[in-house]
């Protein structure tokens, strides 16, 4: 006799065949230790006979409604996911606790078009991560009623939203301390403004002009100690980038000190430094943030924190699992890149 088609065998035949519940055979997929060895064995031998590969892991997360995924949606294309260090780290830590949980990792990436908010409203996850994102970004508000926990790196704050992230107007300012000690004419290279990510140099630019989060509260935090300054924004976190702007930053500004948003970009700065013969910190002293791995080797006064553990965090945010009872940690070590004596200053709440 011909075995019914794989595709129209179901569990209630398999159960028959072997004299056993359609609860038995379950347990023999789900739940084995919670089944005889030789009905275990009989079930999985009939299985195979008849062509049966199993529940229909579709239908039996809509029973559970659970997918057995996170997604993450991604403000950014999704190569940055790979080449940047920042969203490498980041994406560490959301793997390390899927790869802990057993679940899976879906990368969402948006393009500001008028389908992303469907797209990742559709997708099949049981829980968000967003990063980065803005103030006015659509698909924040899509996610806020959509019944899932959702977590944001970075900010804004949503309603029925977590956010992680660093102190970063405060990190700022004690960044600031350290850099602009004895400037006459500091500077700040920035991360984009808003969505359109136009590169551009501005003086004083009003930080409620800025629409992501991060990017406006280290401004904010630089202002505190000193403001009116000549800001030169970048369209993305990218070195070769940084770099350019820089040499437009020295050739119209001649800046004795400058804080860049991330060490990718202070890289950048001691580049154009370098190549203009330009000693550090003697002509211009250099920071910035993240504590890349690089950052020791450069000498880079940076600001310390894990986007590794805040990717852990988001992670655990979105499986529905408590979310940190505090900010993330961060400190501010001094290196030679500033003219200070090498040093830590700890975030004053660790």
């Amino acid at each position: 006799m011909s075995s019914p088609k794989a595709s129209r065998v179901t569990m209630a035949e398999v159960a028959r065949r072997c004299g056993v519940s359609p609860m038995t055979v379950s347990y023999c997929y789900n739940q084995p230790e919670r089944v005889a060895a030789d009905t275990l064995r009989r079930v999985r031998e009939t299985a195979a006979e008849l062509g049966y590969r199993g529940p229909d892991p579709t239908a039996r997360s809509l029973r559970r409604r659970r997918t057995g995924a996170i997604g993450v949606v991604l403000g950014e294309h999704l190569a940055y996911a790979f080449e940047d260090p920042q969203a490498r780290g980041f994406l560490t830590g959301v793997a390390q606790v899927c790869r802990e949980r057993g679940i899976g990792l879906n990368l969402i990436p948006t393009t500001g078009a008028d389908t992303d908010v469907d797209r990742v409203k559709s997708a099949s996850v049981d829980g968000y991560i967003v990063w980065p994102t803005f103030e006015s970004d659509p698909v924040l508000a899509a996610l806020s009623g959509i019944g899932k926990p959702v977590a944001i790196q970075g900010g804004p704050a949503v309603e029925g939203a977590s956010v992680v992230t660093i102190d970063n107007r405060a990190s700022a300012r004690e960044l600031a301390v350290h850099t602009f000690a004895g400037a006459r004419r500091p500077a700040v290279l920035s991360f984009p403004f808003d969505p359109g990510r136009r590169s551009r140099l501005e003086t004083g630019p009003d930080p409620a002009t800025v629409e992501f989060t991060v990017t406006r509260e280290r401004l904010l935090g630089i202002y505190d100690h000193r403001g009116g300054l000549p800001v030169a924004v970048v369209s993305r976190n990218d070195r070769a980038e940084a770099a350019a702007m820089a040499e437009t930053l020295f050739d119209t500004c001649e800046p004795d000190a400058v804080i860049a948003m991330s060490d990718q970009l202070a890289f950048g700065v001691l580049d154009a430094a370098r190549r203009r013969g330009l000693r550090v910190p003697g002509d211009v002293a250099v920071a910035g943030w993240d504590d890349d791995p690089d950052a020791g080797r450069e000498g880079l006064t940076t600001v310390v924190q894990s986007l590794q553990d805040q990717g852990r965090d988001c992670a655990l945010i979105a499986l529905g699992e408590a979310a940190p009872d505090a900010g993330a940690a961060w400190s501010v070590t001094v290196r030679s890149s500033t003219g200070l004596i090498p040093g830590s200053a700890r975030n004053p709440s660790q």
